[in-house]
């Protein structure tokens, strides 16, 4: 039986993409604790293995479905709390699990490295969590977090507290400063975009309670796995039929089949023996087969996973370059299509607009005007993405930015967190 750990205080940043677990102990530095051999990131992904029976999570899940290994590949399940999906359940082996229970079971692993390297497991946990898991519905966004609630208290948490995920950065850069600073946190996640302005300084970093000095907080549901979607959309989709459509020229192909395989949390829902019957069906009125067949390949080989990540791996590389490639070949198919960071920038205006509105939002929710700001934090992985950064330096001119640890400042800030609360 595993025994508690009284003196240590736990922060878990459960990611869309990757997921981080801060410890603070009594009378020591906040320190991140490595989860996958020496890496402090692991990449929020589970494979179930027909082949061995075993589950794998993070780099070794993604390894697995990447060499082709027979089985199920879940990735991007913070995407699906508070949606109608929460309420299904998926086939995983000879089992049908509930997403509750994949994601107590991912929470499960984390709890696991804790014990192993520490010890014993903390009671007491502050989890991270979006500004908005779901925009402009209260009651959906309420109930995603009594989701992940659940998920953890199921796997032995018995004391859970909540942090907004860019105050938890905010707080592991407070400990930086000298003075005070009026700031804004843009937290750009795998799955939603955070914005907070907070006045920091050292002497209220002494305070138990910061709330007053949380002047607003706003967010929307986009994040580094929608700039991949529309990536994908744009780029690689019309390769598999997208925009196609049939030989009469009555009518265009469905696009739903196309969408979903373009999103990570609705890749498996599309493989099914019904689906490679409307894609067989398709092929047999589509004008241009040939692109519906590569679609077909995807689903008969479970390749949908293996292409999101060579569209994730170009947007990453359109950080600093401007061209790349999406290229995947494999045995039965040769994808490999040019793309540009005008092209890509293209393809997700939409996402870097809404993200713009909402940090006017954040200033506006606070009273302050954009020369206010004295300062900029930049965290997670989106917020490398050059049109983000742009947007936030075109309404924030005279503002300093920093960039915050992309992945890490998150778990750090809610060990912090933790201490203050639990100590």
């Amino acid at each position: 039986m595993s025994r508690p750990m009284s003196t240590t205080a736990c922060g878990i940043d459960f990611g869309t993409t990757n997921s981080t677990v801060g410890l603070c102990v009594r009378g020591a530095e906040p320190r991140l604790i490595p989860l996958e051999g020496h890496h402090l990131t692991i990449p929020s992904a589970l494979f179930f293995s027909l082949e061995d029976g075993g589950t794998y999570f993070g780099r070794a899940a993604v390894f697995e479905y990447m060499d082709g290994a027979e089985g199920r590949f879940m990735r991007a399940l913070k995407s699906i709390l508070g949606t109608s999906l929460m309420k299904e359940t998926t086939q995983v082996g000879r089992d049908r699990m509930t997403f509750e229970g994949l994601i107590g079971r991912y929470l499960r692993h984390l709890r696991e490295q804790i014990e192993g390297q520490e010890g014993g497991v903390p009671e007491a946990v502050v989890l991270g969590r979006p500004v908005r898991f779901i925009d402009e519905d209260d009651a959906a966004d309420a109930q995603a977090q009594g989701q992940l609630e659940a998920a953890a208290r199921a796997e032995g948490f018995s004391h859970i507290e909540f942090q907004f995920e860019p105050v938890a950065a905010a707080l592991h850069y407070e400990r930086l400063i000298n003075g005070e600073e009026l700031a804004l946190v843009v937290d750009i996640g795998g799955g939603t975009s955070d914005f907070s302005v907070l006045r920091l300084s050292p002497d209220r970093a002494r305070d138990l309670d910061r709330s007053s000095d949380i002047l607003s907080t706003a967010g929307v549901h986009v994040g580094g796995t929608d700039f991949d979607r529309q990536l994908n959309i744009a780029k690689a989709m019309p390769h598999f039929g997208l925009g196609s459509g049939t030989k009469d020229g009555k009518r265009q192909l469905p696009v739903w089949y196309f969408n979903d395989m373009a999103t990570w949390h609705r890749i498996n829902t599309l493989y099914t023996p019904k689906n490679a019957r409307d894609i067989q069906a398709l092929t047999r009125e589509a004008a241009e087969p040939e692109k519906l067949d590569r679609y077909a390949h995807l689903l008969k080989y479970r390749s949908g996973h293996r292409l999101a990540a060579e569209v994730e791996k170009a947007k990453i590389a359109l950080t600093d370059e401007d061209t790349t490639r999406i290229a995947l070949t494999e045995p039965g198919l040769s994808l490999d299509v040019a793309v540009s960071r005008a092209e890509f920038d293209e393809a997700t205006a939409d996402l870097v607009s809404r993200i713009g509105a909402s940090i006017e939002d954040a200033l506006a929710k606070a009273g302050v005007r954009a020369g206010d700001m004295s300062t900029v934090i930049l965290t997670g992985g989106g917020a490398l993405v050059p049109a983000v950064r742009a947007a936030a330096e075109t309404r924030l001119p005279g503002a300093r930015f920093t960039a915050a640890d992309q992945f890490g400042a998150v778990g750090l800030g809610l060990a912090i967190d933790a201490a203050r609360r639990f100590s």
